[in-house]
């Protein structure tokens, strides 16, 4: 582990009865960086969050904020973290001025004047001057996740851990959200944040991906993107289902992911194998409407990586057997 790091996970682990969401994770953060942490459902993306703010405490292994132990200094972390969970947690019948006020009065950090000016700056910060007197319950939900956003930074944490932060709003509020982490980030705020949206995850300096409790790859969006086996062919047919099949078993192809209407096909050199695959999907009476050569993007990655993963641990369950 790195010394300067800013939080620190050492084979950090969490069980809820039989079950085991987070297994052995090992994880340094550095300060300044918007980590991201993305994964499936149930892959232990908010267990991970809780843990790293003190709210939960670990099953085995430990994880240390700002130099302190997350067990043995639960209080010193929480006035250097902002958790914002993935569930809106505040007072709905209290209007935006008065949640901000009791979030203030939590942390008992300031009054007076400066607790008008920060409460001022954060209202501005997050476009929330117009709504002071709106009830939280009757805020969009943009609004919402903007005002929980506002009082997790009301005593200015150096670390934010947000879970799933613009999910379930808007693609104009989604955006303006993150507006908001980009600004925080370039001030220097250290930002943990766990997304199902890869366009998310590319913004993000570094990206850790979850399956099954286990960091199964961390690094750059570049250095992950790399991990894409071979080339990727985008193609549009006909026959999405008949077309999936007919590529799956063609020897060319080594791996198949279907979006929508169209499939994506991974391939050792797209210049070699497009006209191949053409072929035998017309001999099969598909007619394909588009084909083209595409460059990977995270979604993509990440499914490759998982698919990876699965055929190990089935190749894993036929050994033991």
């Amino acid at each position: 582990m790195s010394e300067a790091s800013i939080i620190c996970a050492s084979r950090l682990s969490r069980s809820f009865s039989k079950t085991r969401a987070l297994c052995d994770l090992d994880l340094c953060i550095e300060p300044g960086e918007l980590f991201g942490l993305v994964g499936p459902d149930g892959a232990g993306k908010t267990t991970a969050l809780r843990l790293m703010a003190a709210v939960m405490r670990p099953t085995t292994g430990s994880v240390r904020i700002a130099g302190y132990d997350s067990v043995r200094h639960a209080e010193a972390i929480r006035t250097h973290v902002g958790y914002m969970p993935q569930r809106f947690s505040l007072y709905g019948d209290l209007d935006v001025l008065e949640n901000l006020n009791f979030y203030a009065d939590i942390f008992g950090t300031f009054g007076g004047d400066e607790r008008r000016k920060r409460i001022e700056q954060l209202l501005a910060f997050a476009h929330l001057e117009q709504f002071i007197d709106r009830r939280a319950g009757q805020l969009s939900g943009g609004m919402q996740k903007k005002l929980a956003l506002a009082c997790t930074l009301i005593h200015r944490p150096d670390v934010l851990l947000l879970d799933e932060p613009t999910t379930g709003v808007d693609p104009v509020s989604r955006r303006e959200f993150w507006d908001i982490l980009t600004d925080l980030h370039i001030s220097g705020t250290t930002i943990v944040v766990s997304t199902p949206y890869m366009d998310e995850a590319e913004r993000c300096n570094r990206v850790g991906l979850l399956f099954k409790g286990t960091l199964i790859e961390c690094g750059t969006p570049e250095a992950i993107k790399s991990h894409v086996p071979g080339q990727l062919i985008e193609l549009q047919p006909e026959s999405l289902e008949r077309a999936q099949t007919i590529l799956e078993n063609h020897p060319d192809v080594v791996e198949v992911q279907v979006y929508g209407d169209l499939l994506h096909a991974f391939v050792d050199d797209a210049s070699l194998r497009m006209s191949p695959l053409k072929v035998a999907l017309e001999s099969a009476g598909i007619q394909v409407r588009r084909m083209r050569v595409v460059p990977p993007r995270m979604e993509e990655a990440f499914i490759s990586l998982i698919h990876q993963r699965q055929g190990r641990e089935t190749q894993c369950g036929k050994a033991d057997v």
